[in-house]
This record gives structure tokens, sequence and C-alpha cells, in this order.
């Protein structure tokens, strides 16, 4: 059997590493900080506080039907998509054909500052996986601050129960 020895190291020096393991280590550390630098500059998962509050509070008028509550508390682009009889009957048809959310699990949330479409300025979307009374499906929210405000959006819902 051949034994293996270990480089010889004087007190107060520092070993050699083989050149291989040392571009090794400068491409693995370059390759993390590149990867970084550039998902932090486009976007980072997580809910601001105050738009976890107006999710909740969304969430909660959808659940107990105050589709009206609903409709002024969202923001600009929400009342522009659609009127106050048109969102009600949006929300409602909803409620009829899956019934009551039982549960939500949380699937994803991203936070976005875009000057683009489908929703420009500071956005976060969240997507839950809902368990219905009649049926399971998906749950998009997409909120946006205005003024420090956050307010809802958009709202998608997905089921095969809708169809």
């Amino acid at each position: 059997m051949k034994s293996v020895r270990s480089p010889r190291v004087s007190k107060g020096s520092v070993p050699e590493l083989p050149s291989l393991t040392v571009g090794l280590l400068t491409l693995i550390v370059a390759g993390a900080v590149l990867n970084l630098s550039c998902n932090a500059s486009m976007r980072r998962s997580g809910i601001p506080a105050g738009a976890q509050t107006a999710l909740d509070a969304a969430i909660e008028n959808i659940d107990v039907g105050r589709y009206d509550e609903l409709y002024q508390d969202a923001s600009d682009e929400w009342r522009h998509q659609s009127t106050l009889e048109q969102s009600r009957t949006t929300f409602q048809t909803l409620r009829d054909r899956l019934g009551k959310a039982r549960t939500r699990s949380l699937l994803s949330a991203r936070e976005d500052q875009t000057s683009t479409a489908p929703i420009a300025g500071h956005s976060v979307t969240v997507a839950y996986q809902t368990i219905f009374d009649r049926g399971e499906g998906m749950e998009t929210f997409t909120l946006i601050e205005h003024g420090g405000r956050w307010a809802l959006a958009k709202y998608y819902a997905s089921s095969s129960g809708l169809k």
C-alpha cells in the first residue's frame, strides 16, 4: 500500500494548494457573486409587510363575500379593468362553482420592480394552491404599491371546476 505524504509546513507558513484547486475555488466564488448580483437587481422573494396586510384583507373580503369592499380597496388598475358589477359577478360565479376556499398553501411569492406591463411599478405576485368546497385550483394575487399604499391589482383563479 502506498502512503501519501502531506506537504511539509513550517511554523507560520500556509500550505500551497494545487493550482487546479485554486482555480476551481476562484470559479465557484466568482459564479456565486455573479449569480447573487444579477438576481438581487431583478427580483427578490418575499412579501413586504404592507403588501401582506393588503393581501390578507383582500383574501378575507373574497372569503366572506364582501365584493364591494374588495373593489373599493383595490388599485386603480383593478378598477380600470372592470366595473363594480363585473367584479361582483366574477367573484360570485367563482363562489357558485367552487364553493368557499377551505385551505390555501403558498406556492410562491415574488416581488418585482418593473417599468413594463403587465403591472408597471413595485408589485408582489403571490400564488396559492387552494382547496375549495367543490374542487381545487390555483389562485394568483398581484398587489401594487402606490405612494406607500398596497392594493390588489389583479386576481386570477384556475380550476377544472370553472370549465
